[in-house]
């Protein structure tokens, strides 16, 4: 029993929006992500997914990159990136897949810790305006 993470999947499985745009080292980046958690990760497993999970807009789209994420073995938790627009209502994200559990205003516990997610920021003096501030 382990735990484990990864973020940035980057998913397009439902929309024309491949990786291998930004260089060929993401040609088929999906196939290799399965390759290597077939490999290494069990049912008894966790994984921590941090964001970035799918390109979709809606989470119509997005399902299908979910279900890929859910017939991949272990527990998943994710977390909301700042490219998941098709994050919608926590309660029903948290009744699709009884191996995902999706963190926000909530968290989860791995043995004797506890797992919560944030957003992330600048540092006040970098780029940093009002409007950050107000946030």
């Amino acid at each position: 029993m382990g735990l484990y993470a990864i973020s940035d999947l980057h998913l397009s499985l439902s929309s024309d929006k491949p990786m291998d745009v930004f260089g060929e080292q993401w040609y088929n980046h999906d196939e290799r992500i399965k390759e290597n958690w077939i490999k290494k990760i069990t049912d008894k497993d966790t994984i921590l997914i941090a964001g970035d999970i799918s390109w979709s807009m809606k989470i119509e789209d997005g399902k299908a990159d979910l279900q890929w994420i859910h017939r991949l073995p272990g527990r998943k938790i994710i977390s909301k990136g700042n490219h998941d627009y098709w994050w919608g209502s926590i309660s029903k994200l948290n009744s699709l897949y009884e191996d995902i559990s999706f963190v926000q205003n909530n968290f989860f516990t791995y043995e004797n810790y506890a797992i919560c997610g944030t957003r992330g920021w600048t540092i006040p003096g970098e780029k940093y305006s009002d409007h950050d501030m107000k946030i």
